[in-house]
């Protein structure tokens, strides 16, 4: 009855009209994100975070929560309609989506993927509502010294599963953690890093890394390698799938949407991972692997579920223990921490009509998403002819005027000019800045809980070794370390991120 009662309050609370306003506005600008090459969910999410400081906590994680899973639904339009995947879990559903356009197939591709979606997105909803209680009742049993080795287990996954080099990865995460640090100390006030600037002192404002590393750095990145794009399709009829076509597609969506259900709670690409992963499980145990490549539905229904549920479950770390499960999350920290809200397991206890509400939102947008984009395809495809040279220049303006309005300080726009260009250069180092801005928000996390851990034990370093949690987490952290550096896994990693790229 708990559960029940609990997801009473939260449909009460997302359906109020303002919430599910934005949140219809979060879905709509996802699709539109999703859809446009070379954006994306975090650069959006990145861009848009400051306007939404002046709504309720609620609200604005229901919006920026909707911009998220709503760029999962729209990369797979432009994927499967003129091979260009707006979002980069997109990107495998290209392999057989655009085959089947050409061969006259779009509208059941595009149904294939929308009904996947759908289906998926209930299911790991529904996952997230009666997982998320008992995780967040365990991890209030934590004390410092496990939440610090759980951190640093969350670090080095997702350096086993970037894309790119592992040693690039560690790299990032080293100096996301280093830039961490700048400003007074939490336990001394000792100033740290600040260079003589009195605007440090306070740290560096995760709104001007954020929308430096992601907006400026992508727009600066798509500016440089803009390619044209091709003829757009004509009008897509006939989006039912035929009966056929239903039969192939049920058990796709439903191994799609196991797996991306297990591998969107992972730390680093998880949902790009969850559906090149339920491409290659379709394709191996397909009696048509002849058509996989060629056209195959079940290469949309299967791939796409995957990337949608891994969408919802990857709140499963940042909602239960606070911890985000890669760089769209670690915004949606800190859109929490703005708030005056510490995410974590006290939430449900502290905020219940927040978390609960959050989580009934998913379904509602998942709605939403189901009836704009099928009617809708015509207007999204429109959206590509918009050139780049004037998208650009209006996104950056709005990302500049809104990080402005928040303090009303120029520091923060040379803030976020220093870090775009500082994103730039690492992006064209072959540097993914996803790493950095996990060890930026986790970094003081980190140092905050080995600190506290030390004081508790009176500086015995033992006490990682002596908890079981810890020690256990610990050796998990090992593990994966090793395992990432293995030339076996490494040439796997290669092969799975190669079509992302």
């Amino acid at each position: 009855m708990d559960l029940l009662d609990n997801l009473v309050l939260g449909f009460s609370t997302a359906l109020l009209l303002e919430n599910v306003l934005y949140c219809f506005a979060g879905v709509l600008l996802g699709t539109a994100v999703g859809v446009l090459p070379g954006i994306g969910p975090t650069a959006t999410v990145a861009m848009l975070l400051p306007i939404t400081f002046g709504f309720e906590p609620v609200t604005a994680l229901i919006m920026l929560a909707g911009i998220y899973y709503g760029a999962q639904y729209g990369g797979s339009t432009t994927a499967i309609l003129i091979n260009l995947p707006g979002e980069s879990s997109a990107a495998v559903t290209a392999l057989d989506g655009h085959p089947m356009a050409r061969h006259g197939r779009a509208g059941p591709a595009l149904a294939a993927a929308a009904i996947g979606s759908f289906v998926a997105g209930t299911v790991a909803t529904v996952v997230l509502a009666v997982a998320a209680a008992p995780l967040a009742g365990i991890a209030l049993k934590f004390g410092p010294a496990d939440y610090f080795a759980l951190v640093l287990f969350g670090l080095i996954v997702s350096i086993a599963l970037a894309r790119g080099s592992a040693l690039k990865a560690l790299a990032m995460i080293a100096l996301g953690i280093l830039l961490g640090t700048v400003g007074q100390d939490i336990y001394t006030g000792t100033p740290r890093f600040v260079l003589g600037q009195r605007e440090l002192y306070g740290g560096i404002d995760f709104v001007s890394v954020a929308v430096g590393m992601f907006g400026i750095a992508e727009i600066l990145r798509n500016l440089e390698t803009e390619r044209d794009r091709p003829a757009l399709l004509g009008g897509v009829t006939n989006l039912w799938p035929t009966a056929e076509d239903r039969r192939r597609i049920a058990g796709p969506i439903l191994r799609g949407t196991g797996l991306g259900a297990a591998l969107g709670v992972l730390p680093g690409g998880g949902h790009v991972l969850a559906s090149f992963t339920s491409y290659a499980v379709e394709k191996r145990i397909s009696k048509r692997r002849a058509e996989f490549g060629n056209g195959a539905i079940e290469g949309v229904a299967g791939p796409e579920s995957a990337n949608n549920a891994a969408a919802q479950t990857s709140f499963i770390p940042l909602l239960t223990l606070g911890l985000p499960a890669h760089p769209v999350m670690a915004l949606m920290v800190g859109a929490f921490i703005v708030h005056g809200i510490t995410p974590g397991p006290n939430v449900i206890t502290e905020e219940p009509a927040l978390f609960w509400g959050l989580i009934a939102s998913m379904w509602i947008g998942n709605v939403l998403l189901v009836l704009l984009n099928l009617p809708l395809i015509g207007i999204w495809v429109r959206l590509l002819r918009i050139p780049y040279r004037v998208l650009f220049p209006m996104i950056v303006l709005f990302a500049v005027i809104g990080t402005y309005s928040l303090s009303s300080n120029a520091y923060d726009v040379y803030a976020i000019a220093f870090f775009g260009l500082l994103g730039y250069v690492l992006i064209k180092c072959g540097c993914e800045p996803a790493p950095l801005l996990l060890g930026f928000v986790l970094g003081p996390l980190l140092e905050d809980n080995l600190r506290r851990a030390l004081i508790i034990s009176r500086g015995d370093p033992s006490v990682f070794v002596t908890r079981p949690i810890s020690a256990a987490l610990l050796a998990l952290t090992v593990t994966a370390l090793v395992v990432a550096a293995l030339p076996a896994i490494r040439r796997r990693r290669e092969e799975v991120f190669t079509e992302d790229e």
